[in-house]
């Protein structure tokens, strides 16, 4: 009998970016990137597959997703030599970037993982219909439809995602990145795993789905908060009990919210 992990069949996508409430909750932003850096590593070593819609800056959640996949590599299934990431880079995102620097990007992580451009409409493009694009400044409405793109993209390759932090404020699109992946991954009937214990978008999603209690404190509305009101902790379709999300969106501890995300994602099973 051939080799199989746990989650080997799953492609899980990570979403996160910086929260704004790190410092009230009492944390730094190191904690978010130490709490993302363990979900990935569980995730690696029983076999999944991770997803990140991102960039290349330095010291960003890409590059850490890339130091962690080569140190752990993924424990993947007898005879799976896929790479353990798939960094996708939308539209807005790499036109903006030298070409010679996304072939370098590419190189350096041959093996390890891989690096997807994206065109306007989502479709992958090749690092030779790359080259044949001059390098310049996006529009708004292309970083927009750009982003969009990219995150149903991500949506159609992967069987779950997990969300924690994320910034309300200073976004790209047309709503905080967090919120309209998290949305998408709602109306698909996906399995999400909202943590909010970061703050954040998160936890203004989790709020909005009465996973958790209001803030104290009035709230910075953003575009599309309402849109979550109309689901409830049934349709995360994650394999979790209300009382177990609940605690997934208010949980500071990583520990704890990891243990009920991998019993989430072996309850519902391998994809089919």
């Amino acid at each position: 009998m051939s080799y199989k992990e746990v989650l080997g069949q799953h492609t899980v996508a990570i979403s996160t970016s910086e929260s704004p409430d790190m410092l009230t909750l009492g944390m730094s932003d190191e904690h978010l990137k130490d709490a993302m850096a363990e979900i990935a590593r569980h995730l690696l070593a029983l076999g999944a597959r991770l997803v990140y819609g991102g960039d290349l800056r330095s010291n960003g959640f890409s590059e850490l997703l890339f130091e962690l996949v080569a140190r752990h590599r993924r424990d993947a299934d007898a005879g799976d030599l896929r790479v353990g990431v798939i960094n996708y880079l939308a539209w807005p995102v790499h036109i903006q970037m030298a070409v010679t620097d996304i072939e370098q990007a590419h190189s350096d992580l041959i093996g390890t993982a891989e690096l997807v451009c994206l065109g306007l409409d989502g479709s992958r493009q090749s690092l030779d219909a790359r080259r044949q694009l001059p390098q310049q400044q996006p529009t708004e409405a292309e970083w927009c439809g750009g982003l969009t793109a990219m995150r149903r993209a991500m949506l159609g390759e992967t069987q779950a995602r997990v969300v924690l932090g994320g910034r309300v404020e200073q976004y790209k699109g047309v709503m905080p990145g967090i919120a309209e992946e998290s949305l998408l991954s709602l109306q698909a009937h996906q399995p999400l795993f909202v943590m909010g214990g970061f703050g954040g978008c998160a936890r203004d999603i989790a709020e909005a789905m009465h996973l958790v209690e209001p803030w104290t404190t009035p709230r910075l509305g953003w575009p599309g908060h309402d849109a979550f009101g109309a689901f409830t902790a049934a349709d995360l379709n994650n394999g979790l009990t209300l009382e177990e999300n609940a605690t997934v969106a208010r949980t500071p501890h990583v520990d704890q919210a990891i243990t009920l995300i991998l019993r989430g994602l072996m309850s519902v099973g391998a994809p089919g």
